[in-house]
């Protein structure tokens, strides 16, 4: 089987097109429940440039917007976290929206005998909780736990809802979301780009299996390695990976065709061990930024036609296939 074309990876309008057909019908994670612990908290972030917001409401409940006021368009909240203490206000013309999404002022617009308040809520979102964690989705074409497949059960015995969120990483680099995608989830990079994680497992033991919704990847850990040996991607664009007394996850985020976010979380069964903590998330963290590198300069030979399409590995790049397979089926190309 060959690689994906490269085409695929440097334009726009894949982009776009891959907007449309994967991140707006399948769920996207957003992160820990635990970081909106009380009405008003609320968290503001964009999916392949659609901007949203996860706001808790005086009821408790959790509720999805779109980012983007009714009346002109305007950013509503800043992305990042924080607290409403009263309505949402927009911040161009003041409009401003209840918790559960309504419209309950425009002050100075004026009278206007056809115009009903009722008429322009917020465009709400879909959002679902599983074990602690918070997803969204905007036309969704199945139901969360059915995108989840098996790793409802792969999950069943880690009590991942017990880990307690403690900090949350965003990285930027100059490369497009798929050529990330291929890198994570096959370990046959792992002797020339991570030199150091190559010598703390053992490689010839590197298994990567694929399943109906993940792909899974282990390897014995040598000692001193500060994962389990255990890491898993879900499609499209999640990952988790399991250390002693925690896990981090990450969603694979889009900025456009050659630029990526990643935004990672680290979670913990005991947050008081400040020291162990800080040592696993920036091992870890130097772990990925080792990855920017190699695709960057991917990138650009896909960018400029040099490369064309070559064959995958049967043993080391059964992810890739899947992933790839995936993405052929959501664009309609196979």
């Amino acid at each position: 089987m060959l690689n994906l074309d490269p085409a695929l990876y440097a334009t726009s309008r894949s982009f776009l097109e891959e907007r449309e057909r994967i991140f707006s019908r399948t769920w996207q994670l957003i992160g820990p429940a635990s970081r909106l612990p009380e009405p008003g908290s609320y968290v503001a972030t964009e999916l392949a440039g659609l901007k949203l917001f996860v706001l808790r409401g005086r009821d408790g409940a959790l509720r999805a917007f779109r980012n983007v006021c009714r009346h002109r368009g305007a950013r509503l909240l800043e992305e990042g976290t924080g607290r409403c203490a009263g309505p949402v206000r927009c911040p161009y013309h003041n409009w401003s929206y209840d918790d559960q999404g309504r419209l309950v002022a425009m002050p100075w617009f004026g009278e206007e005998a056809s115009f009903r308040k009722e008429d322009w809520p917020l465009h709400q979102i879909q959002l679902r909780e599983w074990r602690g964690l918070v997803f969204i989705a905007f036309a969704p074409e199945q139901e969360l736990e059915a995108q989840l497949g098996e790793l409802v059960a792969e999950l069943a015995g880690e009590p991942i809802e017990t880990y307690q969120a403690v900090r949350e990483e965003r990285l930027v680099f100059d490369a497009n979301w798929k050529i990330y995608t291929d890198n994570f989830v096959e370990g046959y990079h792992i002797p020339g780009i991570h030199p150091n994680f190559f010598q703390a497992i053992e490689f010839k033991r590197f298994e990567t299996t694929a399943h109906d919704g993940f792909v899974r990847m282990t390897a014995p850990p040598r000692e001193g390695l500060f994962y389990r040996g255990k890491w898993l991607w879900m499609w499209p664009n999640w990952t988790l990976s399991l250390f002693d007394g925690g896990m981090n996850t990450s969603r694979i985020n889009p900025l456009d065709h050659q630029r990526t976010e990643l935004i990672y979380n680290f979670y913990f069964a005991d947050p008081s061990r400040t020291n162990a903590i800080e040592d696993t998330i920036q091992r870890n963290l130097a772990v990925v930024r080792e990855d920017f590198g190699i695709c960057i300069e991917t990138h650009k030979n896909y960018a400029n036609g040099s490369y064309s399409a070559g064959p995958l590995s049967p043993h080391h790049e059964a992810g890739v296939r899947y992933f790839q397979d995936k993405v052929r089926k959501s664009l309609s190309l196979a």
